[in-house]
């Protein structure tokens, strides 16, 4: 008979917590709808639905994409981001676990002539094993909605990751970029101060038989020192790019290999942009940012199901006796019980708390707008990067072709005592400025190439990756 008993309170909590699955208090989560342009202000590169953006694609440098896999494998902000999204898995587990039973064991034995607060004449003995259920019915959704919380906030974790993963691959490239920009203006240094070595000496050749004035010989000085100064200017930068890349890739500082020249770099392929809307999928801060308030949201619920009443079932089975060897024989023991515990006069406190999570859920709502806004001014900075960093691009290549040709013309004029050696000076001038000026101007108009990418989420670390995405993607939605 207390079996049986026992097998109806079983079913009874079977069907009450089925019946009480789909029970919760508070909002439902529902995405916030911001109207998207329907198109980006800049248009220079084409506009094509669904496209894939490839890193590899845009750089084909063997030295290049080692330091890029090296970062993704070494980089320790990497390492803490996976770290969390094992910490938000083991507290999914942790979290849906309150939503069932609990059964704890409990073991006891006693012997003595005092109990209940009388004595008596003979020793009594007892021995108990019990197992203990105690379940809080989930009448108002406090734990259905806290587990749905964990599991935004671990799809948040894995968004930061992404998110994460595309700022490193970006960083990595444009210092490296800048590496090779600053490399090249050390060489375009040390070619100017060579050849302003050998006019300095010519000039001096020149002043000591008395043919030119000393004015000459003091110019022709100042101009090989500026060209002198700028070469450890450049091995300084060098050197702390080379630091900054190697703390990228989870290094200690040292020299590293470069296997292209920037000027060799030439232009990207274009990167297909897509339409506005596909910011929503393509930038995983923005995902992490919607799961982020999503997990939110589902907290307001658990606070407002803390103003209700909880409804706790309690239950023991096991054997007692007073002899130890008859505890598995016989003495079966039961018990079950319901409890019933809610707040009568608690001054408001628990409205409080909904009002404090409701707070809450309205900044992330802000910063999740704030980051879709933020989204499409990087899109557009960067897209009027590339567009007016390649017509400038193009202008000073003119002006190198003529600061070229313009000092080879004014060395013939002064050799022919033409000119002055200060219209030489002035041609030096220009033509050093406009080639230092055209290698920072081709690493920046790389970068843009690097900043578009970034800004438009980037493309997926490997095919692998990307058939996962592909696989989780129906699951992402659903719980956006």
């Amino acid at each position: 008979m207390k079996h049986v008993m026992m097998r109806r309170l079983m079913n009874i909590i079977l069907v009450m917590q089925i019946g009480l699955t789909g029970c919760a208090v508070g909002p439902d989560f529902q995405r916030p709808d911001m109207q998207m342009p329907d198109a980006y202000r800049t248009e220079v590169l084409p506009v094509v639905e669904s496209a894939e953006l490839s890193w590899w694609e845009l750089f084909k440098d063997p030295a290049l994409y080692t330091l890029v896999t090296t970062a993704l494998e070494n980089n320790r902000d990497i390492r803490i981001a996976i770290s969390r999204i094992g910490q938000s898995r083991a507290a999914l587990g942790f979290t849906r676990a309150d939503q069932y039973p609990r059964i704890d064991i409990s073991g006891s034995g006693q012997a003595g002539n005092y109990f209940g607060g009388s004595r008596s004449d003979e020793t009594i003995t007892s021995y108990s094993v019990t197992a203990p259920l105690t379940w809080e019915l989930d009448f108002w959704g406090k734990y259905n909605r806290a587990t749905e919380a964990a599991r935004a906030e671990l799809m948040a974790s894995e968004f930061g990751l992404k998110s994460i993963q595309i700022t490193l691959i970006s960083d990595v490239v444009a210092t490296y970029n800048r590496l090779l920009d600053y490399k090249r203006r050390l060489v375009i240094a040390q070619e100017t101060l060579g050849s302003r070595s050998t006019s300095l000496e010519i000039i001096r050749q020149r002043f000591d038989k008395g043919i030119i004035a000393e004015i000459d010989l003091n110019q022709a000085q100042i101009q090989r020192e500026i060209a002198a100064s700028a070469i450890p200017s450049y091995r300084r930068a060098i050197a702390q790019s080379e630091n900054s890349l190697n703390l990228l890739i989870g290094k200690f500082p040292g020299p590293l290999l470069t296997t292209s020249e920037l000027e060799q770099s030439g232009s990207p392929p274009d990167i297909p942009v897509g339409m506005p809307s596909e910011l929503l999928k393509r930038r995983p801060d923005i995902g992490q940012a919607l799961s982020q308030l999503k997990a939110q949201t589902e907290r307001i619920g658990v606070a407002e199901a803390l103003r209700y009443p909880s409804i706790n079932l309690t239950g023991s089975f096991g054997y007692a006796s007073t002899e130890l060897s008859s505890v598995t024989n016989d003495g079966t023991v039961w018990s079950a019980g319901v409890q019933l515990l809610g707040p009568i006069l608690d001054f408001n406190k628990n409205q409080r708390r909904v009002e404090i999570e409701e707070e809450k859920t309205r900044q992330l709502l802000y910063r999740y707008e704030n980051t879709l806004l933020n989204a499409f001014r990087e899109v557009e900075d960067a897209l009027s990067e590339i567009a007016t960093y390649r017509v400038e691009l193009a202008s000073v290549d003119r002006q190198k072709a003529a600061a070229e040709n313009a000092n080879k013309l004014s060395r013939e004029r002064y050799d022919k005592g033409v000119s002055s050696y200060l219209e030489v000076l002035e041609t030096e001038r220009a033509l050093f400025n406009v080639a230092l000026q055209r290698s920072e101007l081709q690493q920046l108009y790389l970068n843009a190439y690097v900043k578009i990418y970034k800004a438009l989420g980037g493309g997926w670390i490997s095919e692998q990756e990307k058939e996962l995405r592909m696989a989780t993607e129906p699951e992402m939605e659903a719980n956006q």
